[in-house]
């Protein structure tokens, strides 16, 4: 389990920091289209366009940034990151009160708050490798875990409340805010940071964008976990949009019916974050990858067979909860696993290509899945879905590729 156990007064910033962002981003979940809508008027197709091209284009702006986050001190990075967020949210209220707002602004403040976040994503979990022991990193991933998963469950419900009280801005206010605080939290870390050494090649080459990708694609255990990694996420994140028309417009979900049916099971994500730790101790990391990778896989079709009325939404609420909490468990152990086998010099980049692909892949598969749902229907697109998934865990590592040289040993039976 997670525990108590001390990481040292830089990583309570650091968590402070992480904390602060991620429920300032659970108050504001939504909140780019919501305003779109609210005060825009905004049609489905703008929603739409705000909610996949801003963060594909943010994710092309991040990536000449990975060679430049690497050679950078990753707190600085992570400050600047916080700052430039804060500095672009702020334009909303501001905005809106002289009634300048516009559609356009919306899409370049979604491109450049996507691109902020990998890039910030990226400093963080270099430094966090550089602020903690080796043996404490899962540890650190998964008070990570926990943090976000608590701040979806309790955010979003604050948030709608919120807009309802006070108008379509508020939140946007909270989450700029948030990114604020987060900067004083790094400011007060006191740790030196030494600023990495270039070594070999100029890291501002052209080949430097691609160095993330060919660490993971030339690493059997990295290679796998990215590209079921990637089919995972995207798969997940493609049912959103489908299943919020389903529940509301034709099963006739309230709004609060549907909150209350994604809120909950995120409290779920306590639960697997705070095993993980143990739950390696005793089984080890590769039946941990087998074995919860494939049970994350298995309850995503479940959600094709939702029925309207308090069975439906039990339905919803046991499926979510069976993904997070497997989730939760698995990924502050992939978290782990994939800093331990990258070296110093490259986790930025190998982030920044992990957070890029993963991005692309939702674009796409929700994309995909949004015109499967036109065409034939959303119960016939969550179906869809839910093949696929279930066949995502034939591609997770086959044989024991995944140890390492901080991983304790499974306790034998009886132990």
């Amino acid at each position: 389990m997670v525990g108590r156990r001390p990481l040292g007064r830089p990583f309570g910033w650091l968590w402070a920091a992480y904390a602060v962002s991620a429920y300032g981003s659970g108050l504001g979940f939504g909140a780019l289209p919501l305003v779109a809508v609210l005060a825009l008027d905004a049609g489905p197709a703008e929603v739409s366009a705000l909610s996949a091209v801003g963060p594909a284009v943010g994710a092309l702006i991040a990536l000449p940034l990975a060679p430049w986050v690497e050679f950078r001190r990753k707190r600085s990075v992570m400050i600047a990151m916080d700052l430039t967020r804060f500095a672009v949210m702020a334009t909303i209220p501001a905005a809106y009160a002289f009634g300048l707002l516009g559609f356009g602004q919306l899409l370049v403040i979604s491109a450049v708050v996507a691109a902020a976040k990998i890039a910030s994503n990226a400093a963080g979990g270099a430094y966090l490798k550089s602020l903690v022991r080796p043996d404490d990193l899962l540890v650190a991933n998964a008070r990570f875990e926990s943090t976000n998963w608590s701040s979806i469950a309790v955010g979003p419900p604050l948030g709608g409340a919120a807009i309802g009280v006070f108008g379509p801005v508020v939140t946007v206010v909270a989450d700029a805010l948030s990114y604020l605080l987060s900067a004083l939290c790094l400011t007060a870390i006191r740790a030196r940071e030494e600023v990495p050494r270039k070594s070999g090649a100029s890291p501002t080459r052209a080949g430097a964008l691609l160095d993330g990708w060919r660490h993971i694609l030339a690493h059997p255990g990295l290679r796998a976990l990215y590209v079921n990694n990637m089919l995972v996420s995207g798969l997940i994140m493609a049912t959103e949009p489908v299943l919020a028309v389903l529940l509301l417009r034709e099963l006739a979900f309230t709004p609060w019916q549907y909150g209350l049916a994604f809120a909950v099971p995120c409290l779920g994500g306590l639960i697997g974050s705070r095993l993980a730790r143990g739950v390696v101790a005793r089984y080890g990391r590769h039946r941990v990858f087998r074995t919860v990778g494939t049970l994350r896989a298995v309850w995503l079709i479940g959600l094709a067979f939702v029925r309207p009325g308090a069975d439906g939404l039990v339905t919803v609420m046991a499926v979510e909860l069976a993904i997070i909490i497997n989730m939760s468990l698995y990924t502050p152990v992939l978290a782990t696993y994939r800093l331990e086998h990258t070296p110093r010099h490259l986790v930025a980049r190998t982030l920044s290509a992990w957070s890029i692909g993963q991005q692309a892949a939702i674009a796409v598969l929700t994309a995909l899945a949004g015109l499967l749902a036109g065409a034939t229907s959303p119960r016939t697109a969550l179906t869809a879905a839910g093949l696929l998934m279930l066949a995502t865990p034939l591609l997770l590592p086959r044989r024991d590729q995944t140890s390492s040289p901080h991983e304790p040993e499974p306790a034998r039976d009886g132990a």
